[in-house]
């Protein structure tokens, strides 16, 4: 079965299919067990199963689509899109990569890696309230302090609160130095580090010092009211319904709120306490909140990650 691809006749853009000495294309056939050969623009599949060359062929012409416009395509990008076209048929990928935030200085702009962090980006920019479940490494907070820092730069809101309660996962906060900014320090670094991506460390401090970013436990936002504000709680499954519903509350006018937790990580001596699963059951399906279910197909760092949420599924599984 032959395919002709002359969209990709500029310079550049079929290597870009085919990869560096045609590593993607060899990848493409170890995984379906198919022989691809290519001659200039022109490639031809050849298969027993025409069903097999039908889903390579199709596979070929989506990534030929989304180089056409510009997107960039790599060896990780062909393995996720194939990986997810084992349960979910094949989608199109110009969706996936035509999604994307602005933000700061070092990066330019931020695109999702999966098709479950596409959803998660359009919940971000179009819910009001967005709660996020999912495993490690699925980027919920990275990416919700990624939209929250451009609604902060496209001057859609006038400040940035991130918070997250200081639960002990296996450490005393009695036992931590210092006074109790610095004993809390801790809990909220990889907040700190999430900003630091997408500004830089001067121009956080500043905004951090005049108000306008404030990184803080969840128990500083009692009492409050929380105007003109993207607010995000991190960390939720170790709320309580209490902390939960207080949090809820201090939501005001023109503000957008995300929830991010993983239920698998939960720190209270109480699970079924969880603020974050609770809400997840009793606000679903009402309108202007977005319920986001991330997955392991959706993590995106070190590929063991994701072998060791498995392998930890099925241990929890058997108790």
């Amino acid at each position: 079965m032959k395919i002709n691809l002359t969209g990709l006749n500029e310079q550049g853009k079929l290597s870009a299919l085919f990869g560096t000495n045609d590593e993607n294309l060899k990848y493409i056939e170890k995984v379906y067990n198919v022989n691809i050969s290519a001659i200039n623009e022109n490639i031809t599949i050849t298969d027993d199963d025409k069903e097999t060359e039908k889903q390579v062929i199709n596979l070929i012409k989506d990534l030929s689509n989304s180089i056409t416009k510009g997107y960039k395509i790599n060896k990780k990008v062909i393995k996720y899109l194939i990986d997810n076209s084992k349960e979910n048929g094949l989608q199109n990928s110009e969706k996936l990569f035509s999604s994307f935030i602005r933000v700061g200085h070092q990066k330019g702009f931020v695109q999702p890696k999966t098709f479950g962090q596409e959803k998660y980006l359009q919940a971000l920019k179009e819910s009001d309230f967005t709660v996020c479940v999912g495993p490690a490494g699925t980027g919920k907070t990275y990416l919700a302090v990624a939209r929250a820092v451009e609604s902060l730069l496209e001057h859609e809101v006038t400040r940035l609160i991130v918070t997250r309660p200081a639960v002990e996962a296996g450490e005393k906060l009695g036992f931590l130095p210092g006074d109790i900014a610095q004993k809390i320090d801790p809990y909220l670094k990889p907040i700190f580090d999430a900003l630091y991506e997408h500004l830089s460390f001067n121009k956080a401090a500043a905004m951090m010092e005049k108000g306008i970013i404030e990184v803080a436990p969840l128990a500083f936002m009692r009492g409050r009211t929380l105007n003109d504000s993207f607010i995000i709680l991190d960390e939720g499954q170790n709320t309580t319904i209490e902390q939960m519903k207080m949090l809820l509350t201090r939501v005001g006018y023109s503000s957008k709120l995300v929830v991010t937790g993983d239920i698998t990580q939960i720190d209270l001596i109480n699970k079924k306490q969880s603020g974050l699963v609770v809400i997840s059951k009793i606000l679903r399906g009402i309108d202007g909140i977005e319920i986001i279910n991330l997955s392991r197909n959706d993590v995106v760092r070190h590929p063991i990650v994701q072998k060791i949420i498995d392998a930890f599924t099925k241990y929890e599984q058997k108790k």
